[in-house]
């Protein structure tokens, strides 16, 4: 049984960024590059009509590599976050990594490692046991594991060659960030009811 939401603080949904809410386009500088997925923007309205909080977080080596700037990053993210406004979405929270450790040696914010989630808990007040991991590859979702939350992993973006990892058939998958969302809402309605489930099951 999924554990429930402790009453003083929020449910949140992480999000990866490349394909999970935009088109995967390679260490991304341009931002007007950036392009939502379909169904995208209207899967982040539900969220946020349901209480949840909405965060991005994002492995950007490309940044580790030269390959784009920390304000290169800035402006994507303000330009992910007009595409997503102009379609009454929202995102509460961005937070990135810009490290490789090949070339900027270890760090704890490169997803899978949990730092930027722990950041998000702090300043949103996250319940992270009662919270969802949602992305195209399983270093978006293995973090739900350490937290005690639910993963949902992508079959866009990566997703089709990441589900063939050994690991994969530990988490639910979907077919995009809108039926990702059908199953998070769908679980949610089971809690309430009181007939929960510890994981879906797509």
């Amino acid at each position: 049984m999924r554990p429930v939401a402790d009453s003083r603080s929020a449910r949140a949904v992480f999000l990866d960024r490349d394909g999970t809410i935009i088109e995967d386009v390679s260490y991304l500088r341009d931002p007007n590059e950036a392009r939502l997925l379909p169904g995208a923007a209207g899967a982040i309205k539900r969220l946020k009509e349901h209480g949840f909080r909405v965060i991005v977080v994002t492995n950007q080596s490309g940044i580790a590599r030269g390959l784009l700037s920390r304000n290169d990053y800035r402006l994507t993210e303000r330009r992910v976050d007009e595409l997503l406004d102009a379609e009454d979405a929202r995102i509460d929270g961005h937070y990135f990594c810009p490290h490789l450790p090949e070339l900027t040696g270890p760090c704890d914010c490169r997803k899978p490692g949990v730092l930027l989630f722990r950041q998000a808990a702090e300043q949103f007040d996250i319940d992270l046991n009662a919270s969802w991991w949602v992305g195209d590859r399983m270093r978006d979702v293995l973090p739900a594991e350490a937290f005690g939350g639910a993963g949902i992993l992508l079959l866009t973006g990566a997703g089709e060659h990441e589900a063939r990892d050994e690991h994969a058939s530990r988490f639910a998958k979907a077919g995009g960030l809108a039926e990702a969302v059908e199953l998070i809402l769908r679980e949610v309605r089971s809690q309430e009811s009181g007939v929960s489930r510890r994981s879906p099951r797509s």
